[in-house]
């Protein structure tokens, strides 16, 4: 069994649904943060995993009055998810390193920026970049099954992988998740590479609306683009 095999292997076994690589060549010349451009430069492939999230605990938050709702989906998404991913993160790091590879674990909720919500390497792109979905007009990464209801973890790595490759963009003309952001974040332009992400969101206003939301419930948390896009959204079954 090759490496990537394996840990594709090891990593459905953990709990991971996605599992993809990504050329970070691709990101050369981009909007990177400096510290990205580091990255990019030290490591050339990025190991991306993906966990769905609890389809009845995202669709309980369209309701953004029910304060359990989004409390739950908070505790759901940031104490039970995603440490999940860490811990699944840092077992493939642990085999790279085994194989005498060089391996970088990203944590999952680490936010250097706060105002700008930016990290120190962007989940998202290198989940688009390995082909597992595409960035939305909420700059989430939707997946076809799931849409954007899937939490993604990233390790950096040096060992001979083999990539996969950007998928088209899908949203078309959706405009949903736009006019639904209860911060009027999002401006309704579809993913483009070589763009920065202020073309397409105003950060600072999602920041400043969940900073007011945490101040008045104890979470940061809303979760509207979540809840609302169309793709992958859950169709229940009636029973009987």
């Amino acid at each position: 069994m090759d490496l990537q095999t394996k840990l594709e292997e090891i990593t459905k076994n953990l709990g991971a649904f996605y599992f993809g690589v990504a050329d970070l060549s691709l990101a050369r010349g981009g909007p990177l943060t400096p510290y990205e451009e580091r990255l990019v430069s030290e490591y050339p492939f990025a190991i991306s995993i993906g966990v769905p999230l609890s389809l009845e605990t995202v669709e309980r938050i369209g309701d953004q009055g029910d304060i359990a709702a989004l409390q739950s989906y908070w505790f759901h998404v940031y104490r039970v998810v995603s440490p999940l991913i860490d811990h699944i993160t840092l077992q493939l790091t642990l085999i790279i390193m085994k194989e005498g590879y060089r391996a970088l674990p990203i944590p999952v909720t680490q936010t250097l920026d706060t105002e700008n919500l930016r990290g120190l390497f962007s989940n998202k792109m290198a989940a688009s970049l390995a082909g597992l979905g595409w960035i939305g007009k909420s700059c989430l990464l939707v997946t076809r099954d799931r849409g954007p209801r899937v939490r993604w973890g990233t390790i950096l790595t040096d060992a001979p992988l083999h990539p996969g490759g950007p998928t088209e963009v899908g949203c078309g003309k959706c405009m949903v998740c736009v006019e639904a952001c209860p911060a009027d974040a999002f401006l309704g332009k579809n993913f483009v590479p070589s763009e920065p992400r202020e073309v397409r969101m105003r950060a600072e206003r999602c920041n400043h609306f969940l900073t007011e939301r945490g101040q008045s419930i104890g979470a940061r948390v809303c979760g509207m683009c979540v809840y609302v896009c169309p793709q992958g959204k859950p169709q229940h079954k009636k029973s009987g």
